[in-house]
């Protein structure tokens, strides 16, 4: 993306606003932020957002603009630091949601380079000693070789296979090798590149790059971030290894809207399959000081606490290196897809592709026969099938859909998210929340507050760049002071089970767009949770508790004087804040049923054997098949629909 002069100086005075040179500290631009956000927005493939970035930073650095933000009648690089960071958080409070979307997506993109970038020539980022954060460990010495070998497509080519899986994560690992150990020829096609052990040095800003989808980032109002992987075994290279079955309750839930199996020992024999394959345990749960914290909290509480289930073997160390497992498992102890079933695939004789853009679903006479693709290379790639299986996800499988001719109207209706909001306690003693497993202890204290739908808490390590996607920006000198308590900080997430959900549709280029909002029934539930974790906090002596609000919402409990340390007043603060998009930040790891499983065509996308009710031979096995929100860390649901559905397939086309 080019940029004028004139743009360009509205992006680093943007940028050197938020993160300014102060007490030793470098600005952004003497960091080279600006142009981090660039890269940022040039991984995003749709026009609309670079169009929008354009016209904002073109009309940004004008009197006229500045002064409807309180500037006065000056250019906004023209004005002191002060003032630049009053106009900035006049776009925070407004009352108009695509002002604060504004504000919000340019916080995240320079805060989020200005703590992961590293530094010049290779050094580590100054600002990491600030925070006494140690920077990314480095990649593995001696690490084993890499076990896959992904085909090489050099020119436009044609392949022909019994079945053609798009995407390779939970679902579509899965499904490669139960179809190909049945003798059937498989094709693989992944979007992203591969990666493993070697190329896993915890760095924040490549490793999102790599292993992380580029698009789409938000929901289209900013409310909710989306966290997807995008590389050779998806998701369950750069997941948290929290691995739950499906709930009973939830099983039985999904059974009655018209898919019988989900209550059957045919799913039950599937679950079992993939816990045995990824070796799932609760052997490999030392908990850290973040997850000590949580433990002693509900144990003074007397709410439920226990152990993560984790698919990880004995080389996961469960200390420095875990913490940085969210970018790919240094250790090769993580067993992912890429680590399992990808790898038996291929000793099956599956053919694996990567960097390859499937474009659509090559449909004759109302059944699938392939698909239609490009490499990152341009090379035209064509796949001619018996069967094709979409599992690349809850965002990018209706879009394929939809870009294929689909019109069942339930395509990319019903996107559930697991949306997750965070409380902060900073602490007297070091938490060092960047270290230990990734996560080891959960609460279901609320999990059933109304009809089965309730939340999880939940922790997870803590980076800086992962951190302030959800930290409070109220001024760069408050939000510096925030960052270097964060050795003392330590987070409880709420992982929220939505009932009321979202809508994936595709913009002009094909490209999924995704409209999501809190219903009053979910915000109801986001709000206990926000008061637990409060609690919680509390119980585990925080000196200090904050939300994941715009505005400063904040108490120091026990403090003498008026109620302002109470938790009570605390959340008459959340309330007045609110939970609208830009008010509370909300991200998403779980994405969920966009094109769901069930019973008729009239409510769902696929029928019970997870074919689409539209065209034959199409078949949905990912988190979109999900009738509804899973209320757990859904890989193994996912891998266990795959699992099923396969099988049921494999069978047919044998």
């Amino acid at each position: 993306m080019q940029l004028t002069t004139r743009q360009r100086r509205s992006l680093d005075a943007i940028c050197d606003t938020f993160c300014p040179a102060e007490d030793g500290l470098p600005s952004a631009t003497e960091l080279g932020v600006p142009d981090v956000v660039l890269g940022f927005v040039a991984r995003d493939p749709r026009r609309g957002p670079r169009r929008e970035l354009s016209q904002l930073l073109s009309l940004w650095d004008s009197a006229p603009l500045t002064a409807l933000g309180g500037g006065g009648l000056k250019r906004f690089s023209a004005l002191g630091r002060r003032q630049r960071e009053q106009v900035l958080l006049s776009w925070c409070d407004s009352r108009l949601p695509q002002r604060r979307a504004a504000f919000h997506a340019l916080r995240r993109a320079s805060l989020t380079a200005y703590y992961g970038i590293p530094g010049r020539d290779g050094a580590k980022n100054p600002v990491w000693e600030q925070l006494g954060y140690p920077g990314p460990p480095g990649p593995p010495s001696n690490p084993p070789a890499k076990q896959l070998t992904p085909l090489t497509i050099g020119a436009s080519t044609t392949l022909d296979c019994d079945v053609c899986i798009v995407g390779s994560g939970a679902g579509g690992g899965v499904a490669a090798a139960v179809l190909s150990e049945a003798g059937l020829d498989v094709v693989v096609l992944e979007r992203g590149g591969y990666y493993d052990d070697a190329d896993f040095d915890g760095a924040e800003l490549s490793s999102f790059e790599r292993l992380y989808s580029g698009s789409p980032g938000t929901t289209h109002d900013g409310s909710v971030g989306l966290v997807a992987g995008s590389c050779l075994g998806g998701g369950t290279v750069v997941n948290f290894s929290t691995s739950f079955r499906t709930p009973d309750d939830v099983r039985a839930e999904w059974a009655a809207q018209g898919i019988p199996a989900f209550a059957s020992e045919e799913y039950t024999a599937s679950l079992d399959a993939v816990n045995v394959r990824l070796g799932v345990n609760q052997e490999h749960n030392d908990p850290s000081k973040r997850e000590q914290l949580l433990r002693d909290a509900c144990i003074k509480l007397g709410w439920h606490v226990d152990a993560m289930p984790r698919n990880v073997t004995g080389a996961c160390d469960q200390g420095r290196d875990c913490g940085f497992c969210g970018y790919g498992c240094r250790r090769g102890a993580k067993q992912s897809t890429a680590k399992t079933w990808l790898k038996d695939a291929q000793g099956a004789q599956a053919r694996l592709v990567v960097g390859v853009a499937v474009e659509r679903v090559t449909i004759v006479d109302g059944a699938a026969r392939g698909v239609e693709a490009v490499t990152d290379a341009g090379h035209r790639l064509t796949v001619r099938s018996r069967a094709v299986v979409s599992a690349c996800g809850a965002l990018h499988t209706p879009a394929l859909l939809k870009r294929s001719g689909l019109t069942n109207p339930n395509v990319g209706r019903h996107l559930k998210v697991h949306p997750v909001t965070a409380v902060w306690g900073i602490y007297d003693e070091e938490v060092r929340p960047w270290e230990g497993v990734m996560q080891a202890l959960y609460s279901d204290r609320h999990r059933n507050l109304h009809d089965g739908y309730g939340l999880k808490y939940e922790t997870a390590a803590g980076h800086p760049s992962l951190n302030v996607g959800y930290m409070p920006w109220r001024g760069a000198h408050d939000h510096y002071q925030l960052m270097q308590a964060m050795s003392h900080t330590c987070v409880f997430g709420i992982l929220l089970r939505d009932r009321d959900g979202g809508e994936v549709r595709i913009d002009r280029d094909g490209e999924p767009v995704v409209r999501y909002r809190l219903s009053d029934y979910d915000r109801r539930h986001l709000r206990v949770g926000i008061e637990g974790a409060a609690e919680m906090h509390e119980a585990a002596g925080a000196q200090r508790i904050f939300s994941s609000q715009s505005e400063w919402v904040a108490y120091d409990p026990g403090r003498a004087g008026s109620g302002r340390g109470s938790r009570a007043h605390f959340m008459r603060d959340v309330d007045a804040c609110g939970y609208e998009p830009g008010k509370i930040q909300l991200g998403s790891f779980h994405l969920m049923g966009s094109a769901r499983m069930g019973g008729s065509p009239a409510t769902s996308a696929c029928d019970p054997n997870a074919q689409t009710w539209d065209v034959s031979d199409l078949y949905v096995l990912d988190g979109s098949a999900f009738p509804s929100a899973s209320g757990v860390n859904p890989q193994i649901s996912i891998q266990a629909i795959a699992h099923m559905g396969a099988r049921a397939l494999a069978a047919r086309l044998t």
